[in-house]
């Protein structure tokens, strides 16, 4: 059940576009067309499923306070959690550049149509901070840090094939003149983000009613703390009378 929550909750509730707004600048530059949408967004899962557990890794055995005490007693109060930002950047750019390599060599018009976008993943602030969520919400397990990172993919990929898809369609539609453009894109965004975080409730529903029981038995525990130290200085009182 964790790995599902996780899945669904990265997909629809945590989306990378519309829960955190990370990753609008190729969500609006490459959202014209279907085909360089599914392009960019086969190409943002490949990378996040890669690169986030490979940061799990060096975030586990080299970054963590005490990550080094595999090396030996002497390395154990080492803290390298400083260069957390250029280890992650440079696992990203190395598997940005593989798969750059690898949709110019098997698919030659999607590379063009792409353009400067492909190597721009590198950049692309939703990867980093696929990395960065992982190490913030400490996720414990390898298979748990592969299942983010696809998820979190796959969560960016429907957002820009939704908009694209829209898009796409609003070409041949009345949009006032002073909305066209990125104006009715922002607006359906909105619109977008309103509806995934609708899915909210399929997986807090249960914490929901779980919470006012919790409430509740710390306030009687509460209660009946200061019932018990009340006893205790009338016992006080009586003895010293």
């Amino acid at each position: 059940m964790e790995h599902v929550e996780l899945f669904f909750k990265s997909i629809f509730i945590d989306n990378m576009v519309f829960a955190v707004f990370l990753g609008m600048c190729s969500y609006l530059a490459v959202s014209k067309k279907v085909a360089t949408a599914v392009g960019l967004g086969a190409a943002v899962i490949f990378v996040l499923a890669i690169t986030v557990p490979l940061n799990w890794l060096l975030d586990q055995y080299l970054l963590q306070p005490g990550a080094l005490s595999w090396l030996g007693a002497e390395y154990a109060d080492y803290d390298l959690g400083f260069l957390s930002f250029i280890m992650f950047i440079a696992t990203i750019a190395t598997m940005v550049q593989l798969v750059e390599i690898i949709v110019e060599k098997f698919s030659p018009s999607l590379y063009n149509s792409l353009g400067i976008f492909l190597p721009l993943i590198a950049v692309n602030c939703a990867i980093l901070g696929g990395s960065l969520f992982m190490q913030a919400r400490e996720i414990e397990s390898l298979g748990l840090a592969f299942n983010y990172g696809i998820s979190s993919g796959i969560g960016w990929f429907l957002a820009i094939l939704a908009i694209a898809a829209i898009r796409e369609k609003i070409r041949y539609s009345s949009v006032p003149p002073a909305l066209r453009g990125l104006g009715i894109t922002f607006i359906i965004t909105g619109l977008m983000g309103i509806g995934f975080l609708s899915f909210g409730g399929m997986l807090t529903g249960g914490d929901e009613e779980e919470k006012p029981a919790k409430k509740v038995e710390a306030t009687v525990k509460k209660v009946e703390s200061k019932e018990d130290k009340k006893e205790e200085i009338a016992k006080n009182t009586k003895t010293i009378q």
